[in-house]
């Protein structure tokens, strides 16, 4: 198995993230996505942790059947929120166990359940900490372009994410819609003498219904975007919105190549058309043979 960290060493990653089905019907279309995204030969893929400790033996089951069944790298998020440090000890071990070497750390949103509690570790900078105590592990943590929404200023979220990728090996960002936003971060963070890789997350906008949902999740679509969706909403409908989105993702994908970003990371919301168009448009499908790998992958899910 690859670690994450080795693969950035050679050079840009095509990266794609999926989260555990709840349900037969999501299942399915997990499955689905699998084998239509598997040609594409990602470096490697994702797996979320849904939330809550629900989300504990999926995410284990998703993971470890994607090492088994094919010959893509995967990698395990955990988050801190609604664990004990016990917990979340036995729950790396069991990775390290079930084969997996790839970690992205984060702190997690609080479970819609109020039972759950707030989680005995305050900060996914912790996390890092116990993994590396674990041992085993090529880490990742979350960074955000725009400023973590819990964070007080920017100038403080950028310190505490240098701290963090100190101890890890490489960030992955929210998504965001400007590569200015991108060049801002990475600037930042080499003013600060962090120069470790931050992959860019990519989530293009293919419905108006989606937008105020990102700015809900901490990554507005800034004005200029929403202009230019309305322009093709009244121009043709959805079908043109879903077009234009794409394109605009295009665009920002090729902007941040051309500057060095040290790759591309995919959040395809366990759904693959949009992906799949982002990466033919790019010239980035693998040259491999995806047929046996398509069954193994899409095998994981089952």
């Amino acid at each position: 198995m690859a670690r994450i960290v080795d693969l950035l060493a050679k050079g840009p990653t095509y990266s794609f993230e999926f989260f555990p089905p709840k349900n037969e019907t999501e299942r399915a279309t997990l499955v689905r996505t699998l084998r239509d995204l598997e040609p594409f030969a990602p470096s490697f893929v994702s797996v979320t942790y849904r939330g809550g400790r629900e989300s504990r033996q999926p995410t284990y089951d998703l993971v470890t059947g994607i090492l088994r069944t094919t010959t893509i790298t995967p990698m395990a998020h955990l988050v801190c929120v609604a664990h004990s440090r016990l917990e979340l000890a036995e729950i790396l071990v069991a990775l390290r166990r079930g084969g997996i070497e790839n970690l992205m750390a984060l702190g997690g949103d609080q479970p819609a359940d109020p039972l759950a509690g707030p989680g005995e570790l305050a900060h996914a900078v912790e996390l890092v900490e116990l993994a590396r105590a674990i041992g085993g592990f090529s880490i990742g943590v979350a960074a955000h372009p725009a400023g973590h929404p819990m964070s007080p200023d920017l100038t403080s979220d950028r310190r505490f994410l240098a701290e963090k990728l100190e101890l890890a090996d490489f960030g992955v960002t929210q998504f965001f819609f400007d590569s200015r936003e991108y060049l801002a971060l990475v600037e930042d963070l080499h003013a600060l003498g962090m120069t470790k890789p931050v992959l860019p997350g990519i989530m293009p906008v293919v419905n108006m219904r989606s937008i105020p949902r990102m700015a809900e999740m901490g990554a507005a679509v800034p004005s200029w975007a929403v202009s230019r969706l309305e322009s093709a909403e009244r121009a043709g409908g959805e079908e043109a919105v879903r077009r234009e989105g794409i394109e605009m993702a295009c665009e920002l994908c090729r902007g941040l190549l051309d500057v060095g970003a040290p790759g591309l990371h995919f959040y395809t919301l366990n759904r693959s058309t949009a992906t799949r168009e982002i990466y033919s448009s790019l010239g980035l499908a693998g040259a491999g043979d995806p047929a046996s790998d398509a069954e193994g992958m899409a095998g994981a899910a089952q």
